[in-house]
């Protein structure tokens, strides 16, 4: 299996060759990093130099969202081939293969509701998204705490889930930076947003049961949940267009400085979330064209959603919308309406 994957370097092919499992392995490249693969798209990383830098580059956690997948792929084929040396200990995983083969968002359910624990709520609902989120979560805590760590409270640990959004945006690019407890945002991280040309940023108000919350809640790391486009077969998509984000997580990886200038709040776009609509019953059913883009604002009054006798409407000047999807099982969030907001007083 070592022969196979080096000299090939392809780790998505054996990613996608193998999805209900791929037995560990481990080996060593000629700069000294030591390369271990743990599972199916989960591919770990560690320099010969030492560091206290942890970083997790997550993709395809929704199997259909390909620009993030074939970034991450050409990484993890610079590095097994020599041409990128990693400075910082990095773990890359390629969320969901089954639904990245079936070129679907899921199989069975939205992987990216089932972090935190909730892959084991409710009596009877085993899945395979829900195995998987459970391993995620035990593979996230090994690099973050296995026995080559030391001084863990020292460290620096950092998780980016890179995603595409099913429809347009206003914005084409944006961050979703997880509720953080009353804790400060950081300035590097948002600087580190820019470099990656991501201007936009949602602040959450309140826990979720997305991977960026688990490992911003669970582990103290720096998190987000990066919007880079739009939705598109493999092969479609323009790389020009995330040639900024590939190569600020490249210089992340190599551990170099990655420069964007003083943090300056009109820099961004910034909106924090004012409501979260539920779809309650199956008579849910949006009120606005099904290519609406994020971040589309109405004016008060605007009917935006009806669910059986519910309506709900837009309630104050500037609330614009987000993910919108009638299509969400019963009890998920079919919208989020969000307001203009700042990080200026809370910001370290």
């Amino acid at each position: 299996m070592i022969q196979q994957l080096i000299p090939a370097a392809d780790f998505l092919k054996l990613t996608l060759e193998n999805p209900d499992g791929l037995a560990p392995f481990q080996c060593e490249l000629a700069n000294g990093t030591t390369v271990q693969v743990w599972d199916t798209g989960v591919i770990y990383f560690e320099p010969s130099e030492t560091t206290n830098e942890d970083v997790v580059l997550s993709c395809g956690v929704h199997g259909n969202e390909t620009a993030p997948i074939e970034i991450c792929a050409a990484i993890v084929h610079d590095i097994l081939t020599g041409r990128l040396a990693p400075s910082v200990r990095l773990l890359v995983l390629f969320g969901n293969p089954p639904a990245i083969n079936a070129g679907s968002r899921e199989i069975a359910e939205n992987l990216n509701r089932l972090f935190s624990g909730h892959h084991s709520k409710g009596a009877g609902m085993i899945n395979a998204e829900r195995r998987r989120a459970k391993a995620l979560e035990q593979y996230v805590s090994q690099f973050y705490h296995g026995e080559r760590v030391t001084k863990v409270d020292t460290r620096n640990r950092s998780l980016y889930d890179l995603h595409t959004a099913i429809r347009g945006s206003r914005f084409e690019k944006f961050a979703v930076c997880p509720f953080l407890h009353d804790k400060p945002w950081q300035k590097t991280e948002f600087a580190f947003l820019a470099a990656c040309d991501v201007h936009t940023v949602l602040l959450m108000q309140t826990p979720a049961t997305t991977f960026s919350y688990y490992a911003s809640n669970e582990h103290g790391a720096n998190s987000f949940t990066i919007e880079l486009g739009k939705v598109k077969p493999f092969g479609q998509n323009d790389r020009a267009r995330f040639a900024k984000a590939d190569t600020s997580l490249r210089a992340l990886i190599r551990n170099e400085p990655v420069k964007a200038g003083t943090y300056h709040d009109e820099q961004f776009n910034m909106y924090k979330v004012y409501r979260s609509i539920v779809k309650q019953t199956q008579d849910f059913k949006l009120h606005f064209a099904d290519d609406i883009e994020n971040f589309t604002s109405y004016p008060p009054g605007t009917l935006l959603a009806t669910d059986g006798d519910i309506e709900y409407r837009v309630e104050q000047e500037g609330e614009a919308l987000i993910f919108p999807n009638a299509n969400v099982a019963i009890g998920q969030r079919a919208m989020l309406m969000v307001v203009p907001a700042s990080v200026a007083d809370n910001l370290l």
